[in-house]
């Protein structure tokens, strides 16, 4: 008989999200030393950050098709390989086309992951699928507190993003090691005998639609903000970057003292509770100042905190039928919403730039403007009015969400006290 070491399998899984996070959190604080090392304009960096959304996606979702079939144990060598090769293609980069693909490889990699590894904590915990993967997450704020921390440190001391990259090698191979040494178990719908039949009728109900949708504002509210908050707040505080450790920080607090708020206020409370919090702490980002801004910081990533993790378990705990490919798409849903809308946002931030800069003004001229020189200047000056001008308009989104799930409390209630109902009812006519 097949040994399954569920804890082994638990902690490997957890340092292949370590690597997607710090895969995360080191672009993000060299995002703006790529964009000066490559002359490369918002947009450009915006395409860049949002290729390894499209990559989440795409290997997320065709993950959730066969990892039935193929097992999640080949999937982590598959994303052990991504990853691999993405960051070495990082660290040789030599331009646009180079930063674009090895981004692509290393968003398929931790699309894989997350095909493999939700499914698997929630087959390995099935008494408490949304706790446990809320622990399972926090290794994703956690890897960017790391990688964050890991950029200020190493631009203090001198080194490149180069080496920051390297870094990521370390956690990489010792994952691949790890799962190619384990056995791994069937994923729950098999091990349960929902039919294929059953997993697809599953994810065409309305409660799961509703999630879907949900999910493509949960993730721009966290991800897209994350990503971009060293670039859209550089000039509006010095220390841009460790809002985002901060706010990470925060998140990684959170997500470890779950399982109470989760049974406290059950998943689609939760929910509430964080779009509530996000859609101030994204305000207070968007208008506060100075040290003020770091409140703000902390008020954002208790609402984001639970985002991601808490809709996975909804969907693992409330539709279960809908298996590895429900909690797939879920999570492809959200990071294809992100880089659709990081996209979009490049392109947008790049005209509130040249709005903010003198008449007929042309950006690329900017761009390149020596150090201190007078248009240079004028160019941080307006980053630093087009930035909170970004924020401001993403912040439709989770007052939206506070709407959604507002919505979603009240009828998960509803459908509770009509299942209670019935089992009384059932009850009475037995006896």
């Amino acid at each position: 008989m097949t040994q399954i070491h569920t804890t082994k399998l638990f902690w490997a899984s957890c340092l292949a999200l370590l690597v997607t996070s710090l895969s995360f959190g080191i672009r993000a604080g060299m995002m703006n030393q790529l964009g000066i090392d490559f002359q490369l304009s918002a947009s450009q960096l915006g395409t860049i950050t949002a290729t390894a959304f499209w990559g989440f996606p795409l290997a997320i979702v065709i993950g959730g098709f066969i990892v039935d079939i193929i097992g999640m144990k080949r999937l982590l060598v598959m994303a052990f390989i991504f990853h691999l090769a993405g960051i070495v293609l990082t660290i040789f980069a030599q331009g646009y086309w180079t930063l674009f693909f090895s981004t692509l490889l290393i968003g398929i990699a931790n699309g894989t992951v997350e095909a493999a590894c939700n499914p698997l904590v929630a087959t390995l915990y099935p008494e408490n699928k949304t706790t446990r993967l809320n622990y399972f997450h926090l290794w994703f704020p956690g890897g960017i507190v790391i990688g964050t921390l890991l950029v200020t440190l190493f631009v203090q001391i001198g080194l490149g993003w180069k080496i920051q990259v390297a870094m990521m090698l370390i956690p990489t191979v010792i994952y691949g090691y790890l799962f190619s040494k384990l056995q791994f178990p069937v994923t729950e719908r098999v091990s349960s005998g929902y039919s294929n039949a059953d997993m697809y009728k599953a994810v065409l109900s309305p409660l799961f639609i509703f999630m879907f949708i949900c999910m493509f504002g949960t993730a721009i509210t966290e991800l897209f903000t994350g990503q971009w908050i060293g670039l859209l707040l550089k000039n509006v505080t010095d220390n841009a970057i460790l809002l985002l450790t901060l706010t990470t920080g925060i998140m990684v607090i959170g997500r470890a003292f779950a399982e109470p708020v989760v049974k406290r206020l059950a998943p689609q409370g939760v929910l509430l509770f964080s779009a509530i919090f996000a859609t101030a702490g994204l305000y207070m980002l968007s208008t506060f100042s100075g040290s003020s801004i770091f409140l703000a910081a902390v008020i954002f990533g208790i609402g984001v905190c639970y985002f991601w993790p808490t809709m996975i378990g909804f969907i693992a705990e409330n539709i279960p039928q809908s298996g590895a490919l429900g909690l797939n798409l879920v999570g492809g849903a959200g990071m294809f919403a992100v880089s659709i809308y990081t996209i979009f946002m490049g392109g947008f931030y790049d005209n509130l730039i040249v709005k903010h800069l003198p008449a007929d003004a042309n950006l690329e001229k900017y761009l390149v403007a020596p150090e201190n020189s007078a248009d240079a200047l004028a160019l941080a000056n307006a980053k630093n009015l087009a930035g909170p001008e970004v924020l401001q308009v993403t912040l439709i989104i989770p007052i939206v969400l506070v709407i959604a799930f507002t919505g979603l409390v009240i009828y998960m209630r509803s459908k509770s006290k009509r299942i209670s109902e019935s089992v009384l009812l059932s009850k009475v006519q037995d006896y």
